[in-house]
This record gives C-alpha cells, structure tokens and sequence, in this order.
C-alpha cells in the first residue's frame, strides 16, 4: 500500500529529525517576545470589544418614561397583577381549567382574568416572585423577564396594535409549571381608561 509507505517514510524522517537534529531547541527556548505578543494582543482586542458593549448593555437597559406601570408577581402556578398608577387595582390571573373552558378557548394559554394593557404606550413591567423562580415571557412582544424572589427585575415595551398576546412560565418552577399562562389584552387608549 503506497500511502502507508508515504506515511511511514514522514513519520520516520520527523522522528529522526526530532532525536538527532542538535539545532532544533535553538529557536523554542527564547520565545519571549511572541509569547507577549500572544498575550497582549487578544487582551487589547477584548478591550476594544468590550468597551462599546459594555455603553450598548447600558443604554439597552434604560428604560424610556412610561405611563402604566404594571407590577407583576409569579406564585406558584398563578401570576398576580398590580396596576400602581391609578388606584391600587390588582388581581391573580388562573389558568381556566379544561372543564370549564369555553370551545372558543386555548386549551392551556387562556385565564380567568386577562391584563388589560393600552395599545402606543409605554409600559414598564415590574416583575418578581413571591416562592421560586419564575419568568414571566411573552414571545410575540420579544419579552422574557426572570422573576425571582426578593429582587425587582424591570422591563418595557410598547404595544403597537390591538390583539391577544400569549405567554407562559418559562421557568421550570415545580409540578405545574405548564399551568401558567400569561394572556395580554391589548386595547385602545379610551377603553382602557374606561376599563380602570
């Protein structure tokens, strides 16, 4: 077989040339000056990726002046609601058991009570968690918040048309986690006032 013979023939001539070539460690036991540039190098190109993405992570978490707040608190396996701009007005939102849904329902997305949300506002989204950890998604907004217990996480959006818009837990938080849904409702600006 030729090509094992041409195999044979490298690894024989390296072999040698590695036992019986004096000069060859000549070059690899200096090698200062690449070794530094090696290493500074990449450090230098980090800092300049760094940098503006540090200022861009920044200026994504600042959040814009919102008119509704809506805090938002994961139980496990319910959320609850609290709409702190106008008077104190909270709910918890269930998941509608199967023997109780209506045939027009999402057998596992719809609740008993929807958020009510207006449509071209801005809204800010206080989220945490009363037990364990949970996260509060609502995929057709581009929103996932985490929800833990004793720290306030924050997010904003602004809904631009009306509609229905479902979310889930995406936390695996224990038994029922798959029983959590989120369902937004968003509305003109006139009806949501008549609506408070």
């Amino acid at each position: 077989t030729p090509n094992f013979n041409y195999n044979y023939n490298i690894s024989k001539y390296l072999m040698s040339t590695l036992f019986f070539n004096l000069n060859i460690n000549r070059y690899l036991l200096e090698g200062q000056m690449i070794e530094v540039i090696w290493t500074i190098l990449p450090a230098i190109t980090l800092i300049f990726i760094a940098l503006p993405s540090l200022r861009l992570l920044y200026l994504l978490d600042e959040v814009n002046d919102p008119a509704i707040t809506l805090k938002t608190i994961g139980h496990q396996w319910y959320w609850s609601y609290e709409y702190s701009d106008f008077e104190d007005f909270e709910f918890d939102s269930y998941m509608i058991p199967e023997a109780e849904q209506a045939v027009f329902n999402f057998r596992h997305l719809d609740v008993d009570h929807r958020t009510i949300l207006p449509m071209n506002t801005q809204i800010r989204v206080l989220v945490t968690a009363s037990d364990v950890l949970h996260s509060w998604t609502v995929p057709a907004l581009g929103v996932k918040v985490d929800a833990t217990p004793g720290r306030l996480n924050q997010t904003s959006f602004l809904i631009n048309r009306p509609g229905l818009y479902y979310g889930q837990c995406s936390e695996i938080c224990g038994a029922n986690h798959s029983f959590m849904p989120i369902v937004i409702e968003s509305v003109s600006t006139p009806l949501f006032l008549s609506w408070t």
